[in-house]
C-alpha cells in the first residue's frame, strides 16, 4: 500500500493506567478520562472504543456524501452509526475490535445507498486503515 502524502497530523496522548488514564489533544480541544468498558453496566467516562467509534462514523460520513456527491446521486441527508465491538481473538490472551457501520440515507433507493457504502467503504481512511485487519460490516437503509 503506498503511504499518504500527509496533509494533516492529530496529535494525542494518553497517561496513566492506559485505559484508566487520560488522553488529550495537543491543541486541547479533546480531553478525557478514560474507563475500561463495562459491558453490563453504566459507563461513567469514555473508552477508546466510543472514540474510536465517534472518528470512523464522522469519517465514514463525510466519504459517503463525497461519493454521493461525484456520482451526482439525490442524496438529502445521511447518518453513520458505528458500533465498535472488542473481545479476545484466539488463545494467546489478545483482544481484537469488530465494527458494524450502520448507514441511514435519505433521497436514495436501496440499490443506490448500497453502492455508494462500498465505494466510501473503499476511500474512506478509517475503511482503509482497517481493512485486512478486522471485520467491517455495513448495514444500509434507505428511505
Amino acid at each position: 500500500m503506498d503511504k499518504p502524502k500527509v496533509f494533516y497530523t492529530a496529535t494525542a496522548t494518553a497517561t496513566g493506567d492506559g485505559r484508566n488514564g487520560h488522553v488529550a489533544t495537543d491543541d486541547g480541544l479533546v480531553e478525557f478520562e478514560l474507563a475500561t468498558p463495562k459491558p453490563f453496566g453504566k459507563q461513567t467516562k469514555t473508552n477508546p472504543e466510543q472514540l474510536f467509534a465517534a472518528g470512523f462514523s464522522a469519517c465514514f460520513n463525510s466519504a459517503f456524501q463525497m461519493t454521493a456527491k461525484k456520482a451526482k446521486a439525490p442524496l438529502t441527508d445521511s447518518q453513520v452509526t458505528a458500533k465498535v465491538g472488542i473481545g479476545p481473538v484466539g488463545l494467546k490472551g489478545g483482544f481484537g475490535l469488530a465494527v458494524t457501520l450502520q448507514i441511514r440515507t435519505e433521497g436514495l433507493d436501496e440499490a443506490t445507498a448500497r453502492q455508494l457504502a462500498e465505494a466510501a467503504h473503499e476511500v474512506c481512511p478509517y475503511s482503509n486503515a482497517t481493512r485486512g485487519n478486522i471485520e467491517v460490516t455495513l448495514e444500509v437503509t434507505a428511505a
